[in-house]
């Protein structure tokens, strides 16, 4: 049973790492870029898994996060942010819409912030 214990134990430590590797942020990404990059993937499970992920792996003491993505729309889940909180800077309502593949580079944030970077306005203001 060892040789089969061992393969198991293999691939189940792979499809971690790939799985951590995916779903990391990248860089000085923002949050918003972040989430949205998420979203694209993994979608919408009615909750902040993404955003607190991001929370928890580059800011991990801005622990009113929820509280600040209600104060812009997002009170329920990560698709908020895009439908009630923020849209792409390049992106006009005569657009179809907009997607992954359709938004700049992330242009960054501190290491720490939770704050979207300069590719998106704000939408909703509290």
């Amino acid at each position: 049973m060892t040789s089969k214990s061992s393969i198991v134990d293999e691939a189940e430590t792979f499809i971690r790492e790939r799985a951590e590797v995916l779903t990391s942020p990248r860089g000085n990404e923002c949050l918003c870029c972040y989430v949205a990059r998420m979203l694209d993937q993994f979608p919408c499970d009615g909750s902040h898994r993404h955003a607190l992920r991001f929370r928890d792996l580059t800011a991990p003491r801005a622990t009113a996060i929820l509280d600040r993505l209600s104060q812009v729309g997002g009170c329920c889940c990560d698709c908020e942010l895009f439908l009630n909180g923020y849209r792409p800077r390049t992106w006009s309502p005569d657009d179809d819409g907009w997607t992954v593949d359709s938004l700049a580079p992330c242009s960054g944030v501190r290491r720490g912030s939770v704050r979207p970077c300069a590719n998106w306005v704000r939408l909703f203001w509290r």
